[in-house]
């Protein structure tokens, strides 16, 4: 009988997909769900045949450097592979894979309960009636932008782009794009999408912003202190790809100053834990990173990243490389 491949696991993943783990590999799991320093996680893969890593567990050049010659594939339980460098994991002949599509449809459904819950201004209402601080009505009371009919202007037209687009024209809003890649004629008729060849041409012809691209060194710091100021005064910024995208001290600057209504959150720069002074305004609603957070997708995930590490131990070419 031939030996299992050796696997280390960063996080505690559920159920299901711990029960397959167990089935066809020798794992290591994360019982306690703990965050792993550094050292931790480099001796769990002493000996280790392969990584199935969160986007908690960071591979920079200096881990990848460190990782024993027995690992060979770092397959990913997130689409996001940011926390990885890919070049240092090429160098040294060592697969990377993501998930891809699995979440898409759950990460658009957290979007829009961004989008929503800062327009309509969820999280001071919630805090208003938990803290029994709703004592008036009136018809100037609580008042917030109505999405149905606005403009929105998605950054990033993957798969969550697409899917945000489609739940976005369910409310008849106009939708606007700018994307690496222009999207086919009937995508775009389909959509009834407008296409912006900059950022520069979207940001000043939508009522709203949802960042829908990956963390790369050009899109780092992406929407910055100018970015704000080409913003219609009045408008909304959601973000539910990577906390990295945006300057977080700017934002703090323009939702103070009334240049943006508000901003909806499901990522930050700092992961986890979020920023105190972001906490601080009521003009923003937050979340800790759950847009993939179901259990039908959390599952989808693993399986996923199993199907990933069935591929590359039988020899074949995974299906979700990405180096």
């Amino acid at each position: 009988m031939s030996k299992k491949p050796v696997i280390a696991v960063g996080r505690k993943l559920p159920k299901a997909v711990e029960a397959r783990l167990k089935r066809d590999y020798d794992a290591r799991l994360n019982a306690e769900d703990r965050l792993y320093s550094t050292d931790e996680w480099l001796a769990l893969l002493q000996g280790a045949d392969g990584a199935l890593p969160c986007h908690s567990e960071i591979f920079s050049a200096e881990v990848v450097a460190r990782l024993p010659e027995s690992v060979r594939i770092i397959a990913n339980y997130s689409v996001g592979y940011d926390h990885v460098d890919t070049a240092a994991c090429k160098s040294r002949g060592i697969v990377v894979t993501n998930t891809p599509d699995v979440l898409s449809d759950a990460t658009a459904e957290i979007a829009m309960l961004c989008l929503f819950g800062a327009a309509r201004r969820a999280s001071e209402g919630d805090r208003m009636v938990r803290d029994g601080r709703w004592k008036v009505w009136s018809p100037d009371f609580m008042v917030g932008v109505q999405i149905t009919g606005k403009r929105i202007g998605i950054v990033g037209m993957g798969r969550v782009g697409l899917v945000m687009a489609a739940r976005a024209r369910a409310f008849d809003m106009e939708v606007h794009y700018y994307n690496r890649n222009r999207l086919s004629e009937d995508q775009e008729k389909a959509l009834g999408a407008t296409y912006h060849a900059s950022l520069d041409s979207l940001l000043p012809a939508v009522d709203v912003v949802s960042l829908h691209c990956p963390t790369t060194p050009e899109t780092r710091g992406l929407m910055n202190a100018d970015r704000f100021r080409q913003m219609r005064d009045g408008a909304i910024l959601v973000n539910t790809a990577r906390g990295a995208l945006i300057d977080e001290a700017a934002l703090i600057g323009a939702l103070k100053s009334g240049k943006l209504f508000a901003a909806g959150l499901d990522v930050f720069n700092t992961e986890p834990g979020g920023n105190p002074a972001l906490a601080e305004l009521d003009n923003i609603f937050m979340l800790p990173h759950i847009g993939s957070a179901t259990f039908d997708t959390r599952d989808a995930m693993g399986y996923r990243a199993l199907d990933n590490l069935d591929a590359f131990f039988a020899g074949k070419e995974p299906r979700d490389r990405v180096a």
